[in-house]
């Protein structure tokens, strides 16, 4: 039986899992081929432990980062995508379902955002 994400450990799992098929899929790995994982990771950790635990140690701006990149509608489908089946394939319940739902919301403000819809 899956567990829900419950700790600042399972978000560290579910961000090191999601990277790993980002870094191989043909879409998505491009666009992300010059970031510094070993910086960036725990910075996402951070990101998500805000959003789902109510951590207090992310102090940036997730957008401002994404301006610039090379990426359009389905590179957010795909994101999602890769995104929710880590999320199933990991952890099931209450605060999986609240990362599903808070990763479409972002990228739908993102989208907006970037004018993609």
């Amino acid at each position: 039986m899956k567990t829900d994400i419950t700790s600042r450990n399972h978000i560290e799992l579910l961000i090191a899992e999601f990277y790993n098929k980002v870094r191989k899929d043909e879409l998505l790995a491009p666009v992300f081929q010059h970031v510094d994982w070993e910086h960036h990771t725990p910075i996402i950790v951070d990101f998500w432990a805000s959003l789902l635990l109510g951590d207090q140690t992310y102090k940036r701006n997730p957008f401002e980062k994404h301006i610039n990149l090379p990426i359009g509608k389905d590179h957010f489908d795909r994101w999602l995508s890769l995104f929710q089946a880590t999320l199933s394939e990991n952890f099931s319940g209450e605060k999986t379902d609240e990362a599903i739902s808070r990763a479409r919301s972002i990228a739908g403000i993102f989208q907006h955002k970037l004018g993609l819809i």
